[in-house]
């Protein structure tokens, strides 16, 4: 990856549009990017990444605050990034989601984030994607990275160094796992875990089916369990083979009672038959006794009444006749009422006829009557459609006269507001021609405040040095004595040790030793020490002292230089303009520009306007024309419509007799009396009718008097009965016929049969009580083979259901053991696993060691071969997860200990080689990503100069292979050490960039 260009608008701390262009800094290979406290360093490389990946890093992600607080409202927020990924040049132009004001009324509107993705091909870009996933995914895919492994790789965020050196294994555990996509372990020990559980589960649920048929077999059985068998631990028994034989024998016990209780239920079947049989017998014996005795009795009762069934008979004949009758002479009565009735309506039909047409009417003329009266209905029907058009005519010439007076008050307002056109278009022309003017000095205006505001804030920046230049003078002056002090100290320790050199050169020697001196073995008068007489230890502390305050003197001489320098660049800037007159014209400078401001702003509306003005004049010149023009043409209708008008009402009156007649109520009329002839017509017709009817209908009565052998009408009525008498009658003399001819019946079959009534009858009570006794034994025998064959079927089934619980157990169970052994080993919980680590932290163990060793080759140069990293299984104070610790060994005391105890110049380092290792190997883990741009963000503040030489010149190897690294930073001394340096300096106006080379 290799950036090009980066332009960034109104997004962040920059308020409008400024650009870096990465290819000329990169042609120093090593450049700086400075800038004040907040100016916005961190912001570019935040826009990098937005530019990526539509995210920035950091806690800043979560603040959902990307466009610049002090932008125009209606500049939009925008990055675009040019960069080569994966040998191919790409920009990407991406607006996060911000609020605007609405086009129209008031409050705020949402605009979305988008993103362009476009290619070069040749001279050109060719568009590749605009949506936010695909093109996340595409970049994603060409880096190799994501956002996480980008920020540890390319982009060494500030404040983060130390994050992963003195993290804890949990804390290093999720950040390793995260930047080597290592879940994918910790997923295989959640599904080999899960899997266990759900294997667990499953098998429990076979074992408990398998106690459930367990249980029903006993039940079924109707035995306990054998105390071979634990219903809630049946593994024992499915290992030995013991459930299913007993299962087979309890089978084979219920089927060798069943065989004897069907043998018994057959025996009783046939003895229960016999009785009944015997029962039955006897019944009917004493049914046809008692059926005898019963009809002769009943026979006698109906001859008795022999006589009163004779008139009955008699009665019901001559009733059936007369009821024949019943209908002719009704018919006969209502013909003669129906023909008095149709001819008092005819005479009313043609009264009616007669008071309608106001003349006397015969019946013979009704027809001609009704034709006249239809033929003037049509006529009448026919003038319609002129009825019709004429009164259209009316509408339309009402209609064309309500539209001229509305046209004249159209044309009358039109050419008032015509006459105020003109007086309001030159005052918008006078005043845009203002606006412009003023508008015209908003860049001059904008360069000489920002050239205003930059001299007075280097004379804020001048007045805050002096005082701190003062006291970094002081400051040197005290440490330069005690310099000088501890110098004198040191060789006043260092003659006083070599006046005592003697007393310490005997404390040294031994028995037997020769004297270093002169040589010789016997020590007669060793010298000995004065009291508080300095040794080796005392003069090498002098001199440590002696170092440490040289170390300090030189520390605040640099820092001093450093104040000098930017004091003088600071009055440089200034100039000699003092700040009062500085602040006097930023002060009119700035009223003017923001009156230039507002004509800038006003533009666009007072253009608008004009524009708007102008087209309404327009407007209104052709609407007039267009309403003249109406106006002619309706006049001209309107003639014409009123000489139709006066044609079609003479040609209506001479039909009508009216010139608006009412068509309906004629037309009504005439129909109204054509009806009338032809309702007095049907009328006259029948009642006509209706007297032959009643000829007819006398006729009839007569000839059935004769067929029902009545002399008589009177006669037929006297022998007539109601319906409920007639139905008595016939239910009587029906019911005497039947019941005697079933009393002959069963009398002829007891002679044919001969009964004899004094044969003994048998005892019917003691059959029955036999045959009860009989069937309550069946019934017996019955339910206890029924019980005994369904307890076989249960057990059968319950047998197979047995099988296949143990068929479906048996793999199950095998692969629960398999699974809860390989997920103890990879938990750490098995006894196989020496090491006691889980697989995902082992793989990321491995990971470490990998970063650890990148590492250390880079710290054994920046700490002089001091420091060194080690990487241990061990378990930290109050940690829960091992092998992810870190330790710091010291090489010039052996010694090992916590990161924690490095100072901030030591951190620093440590975290910079620990970072710059990770980088290395996640570059590989990546499949050798090619990130030819490198940021490294602040921290160079806390190092000495030695040790910074040291981080440049590793810094500096960073470049091999046409790699550009970006430093960010704000101390003085990077300043003077890294030439080409990209400047952010923030204003009250927003952050601003310039390259300096």
């Amino acid at each position: 990856m290799r950036l090009h260009h980066l332009e960034i608008q109104a997004f962040g701390p920059f308020a409008g549009t400024v650009a870096v262009d990465f290819d000329r800094l990169s042609e120093a290979g090593l450049f700086l990017l400075s800038g004040a406290t907040g100016a916005g360093k961190t912001s570019v490389l935040d826009a990098v990444c937005f530019a990526l990946y539509g995210d920035v890093p950091g806690d800043r992600s979560q603040a959902k605050r990307l466009r610049s607080d002090r932008a125009d409202p209606a500049t939009p927020p925008r990055v675009t990034l040019e960069a080569t990924l994966s040998g191919r040049r790409f920009k990407i132009v991406r607006s996060p989601a911000w609020e605007r004001a609405k086009k129209r009324g008031t409050g705020v509107t949402t605009e979305q984030a988008r993103v362009a993705l476009s290619e070069r091909v040749g001279q050109d870009w060719q568009p590749l994607s605009s949506r936010l996933d695909e093109t996340g995914d595409q970049i994603s895919r060409l880096l190799g990275l994501d956002l996480a492994q980008f920020t540890q790789v390319a982009l060494l965020p500030q404040g983060r160094f130390q994050a992963f050196l003195r993290a804890k294994s949990d804390e290093r555990h999720r950040l390793l796992q995260q930047l080597f996509h290592t879940g994918r372990f910790e997923a295989v020990e959640r599904w080999l875990r899960d899997r266990r559980l759900a294997l667990g589960r499953e098998s429990a649920v076979g074992h408990q089916r398998l106690a459930d048929v367990v249980s029903r077999v006993s039940e079924a059985a109707g035995a306990p369990l054998p105390e071979t068998l634990d219903v809630h631990d049946l593994a024992p028994a499915v290992d030995d083979d013991t459930l299913r034989p007993w299962v087979a024998d309890a089978l084979a016990m219920a089927t060798d009672a069943g065989e004897r209780a069907a043998s018994t239920l057959e025996d009783a079947g046939r003895h229960e038959a016999s009785a009944r049989a015997a029962l039955e017998a006897a019944r009917a014996d004493v049914a046809r006794r008692e059926r005898l005795v019963a009809a002769r009795r009943e026979h006698e009762s109906l001859m008795a009444r022999s006589a009163d069934q004779a008139a009955d008979v008699v009665r019901l004949d001559a009733a059936r006749r007369a009821a024949v009758l019943m209908p002719w002479q009704l018919g006969a009565q209502t013909a003669e009422a129906d023909a008095a009735a149709a001819r008092a309506d005819s005479d009313a039909a043609l009264g009616r006829v007669a008071a309608a047409l106001g003349e006397d009417v015969e019946v013979g003329a009704l027809a001609s009557l009704a034709e006249r009266e239809v033929a003037a209905a049509s006529a009448v029907e026919a003038m319609r459609p002129r009825v019709d058009r004429l009164r259209e005519i009316r509408r339309a010439q009402q209609h064309h006269s309500e539209r001229r007076a509305r046209l004249a008050v159209d044309l009358d307002r039109i050419d008032q507001e015509r006459a105020k056109r003109p007086a309001r278009l030159e005052a918008l022309r006078d005043e845009l021609a203002t606006a412009r003017g003023e508008a015209a000095d908003l860049d001059k205006l904008t360069a000489a405040a920002q050239d205003a505001r930059t001299r007075l804030d280097a004379h804020e920046q001048a007045a805050t040095l002096h005082p701190q230049l003062q006291d970094a003078r002081e400051l040197w002056l005290t440490a330069r004595e005690e310099t000088l002090r501890c110098k004198d100290q040191a060789l006043a320790v260092q003659a006083a040790r070599i006046e005592g050199m003697a007393a310490e050169l005997a404390g040294a020697l031994v028995v037997g030793a020769c004297c270093p001196v002169c040589g010789s073995g016997e020590h007669p008068a060793k010298a000995s020490a004065a009291p508080g007489a300095p040794d080796a230890t005392a003069e090498k502390a002098a001199r440590a002292a002696v170092d440490d305050a040289a170390a300090a003197e030189v520390a605040h001489d640099q820092q001093v230089r450093g104040l000098e320098q930017a004091l003088a660049a600071a009055e440089a800037k200034a100039g000699e303009e003092s700040p009062a007159a500085l602040s006097a014209r930023l002060a009119d400078l700035q009223a003017g520009l923001g009156a230039a401001h507002r004509a800038s702003a006003r533009l666009p509306d007072l253009e608008t306007r004009l524009a708007s003005e102008e087209r309404a004049a327009a407007d209104l010149e052709a609407r007039a024309t267009e309403l003249q023009g109406e106006d002619r043409r309706a006049a001209d209708e309107h003639a014409r419509l009123a000489e139709e008008a006066d044609r079609l009402t003479i040609e209506v009156e001479r039909v009508a007799g009216v010139a608006e007649p009412d068509l309906d109520a004629l037309v009504d009329r005439h129909r109204r009396r054509a009806e009338l002839c032809r309702e007095a017509t049907r009328w006259s017709e029948a009642a006509e009718a209706a007297a032959r009817i009643h000829d007819v209908a006398l006729r009839g009565l007569e000839e059935a008097l004769l067929e029902a052998r009545f002399t008589t009408v009177d006669d037929a009525q006297a022998a007539c009965l109601d319906a409920a008498e007639i139905d008595r009658l016939e239910e009587s003399v029906a019911r005497h016929e039947r019941r005697l001819a079933a009393v002959t019946e069963v009398l002829r079959q007891a002679s044919s049969d001969e009964v004899d009534e004094h044969t003994p009858l048998p005892d019917v009570d003691l059959l029955a009580a036999e045959h009860a006794t009989a069937l309550r034994s069946l019934r017996a025998a019955d339910a206890t083979a029924t019980r005994l064959t369904l307890q076989v079927t249960r057990l059968t089934g319950l047998l197979d259901t047995l099988d296949d619980a143990l068929a479906a157990w048996a793999p199950v169970r095998r692969d629960h053991a398999v699974l809860t052994r390989l997920s103890a080993f990879v938990e750490g919980k098995s006894a196989d696993n020496l090491l006691k680590m889980r697989l995902s932290a082992y793989v990321l163990a491995y990971r470490l060691s990998q970063v650890v060793a990148a590492a250390n080759e880079r710290l054994a140069t920046m700490s002089d071969r001091r420091y060194s990293l080690e990487h241990t299984g061990q378990r930290g104070a109050g940690e829960s997860r091992g092998g992810l610790s870190l330790l710091i060994r010291d090489d010039w005391s052996g010694e090992r200990r916590d990161p924690v105890t490095l100072s901030g110049g030591e951190t620093f380092v440590v975290s910079l080689a620990l970072a710059l290792g990770l980088a290395d190997v996640i570059s590989q883990e990546a499949g050798g990503a090619a990130l030819d741009t490198l940021f490294v963000d602040e921290g160079f503040g806390s190092l000495d100069a030695d040790t910074l030489d040291d981080v440049m010149d590793t810094l500096d190897s960073l470049r091999d292979g046409g790699r550009v690294v970006g430093v960010v930073s704000h101390v003085a001394e990077m300043r003077d050490r890294i030439p080409t340096q990209l400047r952010v300096v923030k204003h009250r106006q927003g952050s601003t960039l310039s390259l300096h080379r």
